[in-house]
């Protein structure tokens, strides 16, 4: 059974940055700004071209980060 490596340690929160949101490695690019992004069906690739300070372990920190978070919490969906 192999142990998938953390990219947590790339998500940061700071109060003095964007009002404490995690954001990616202290810059003022939120968690839910790159979540958003793949929401709205733009590739890994598109992400990457667009931000060129991302790269691809900041992506899969945001998702990873997303994944726990979700745990955490009931979310009641109504259609």
């Amino acid at each position: 059974m192999s142990v998938l490596a953390s990219n947590l340690d790339r998500i940061t929160v700071d109060p003095a940055v964007c009002h404490g949101a995690p954001t990616i490695r202290g810059m003022r690019l939120r968690v839910q700004d790159v979540l958003g992004l793949l929401a709205s069906g733009m590739s890994y690739d598109d992400v990457l071209s667009d931000y060129d300070e991302l790269e691809r372990e900041d992506i899969l920190a945001a998702l990873e980060f997303a994944a726990l978070e979700s745990s955490a919490r009931v979310l009641r969906i109504v259609a």
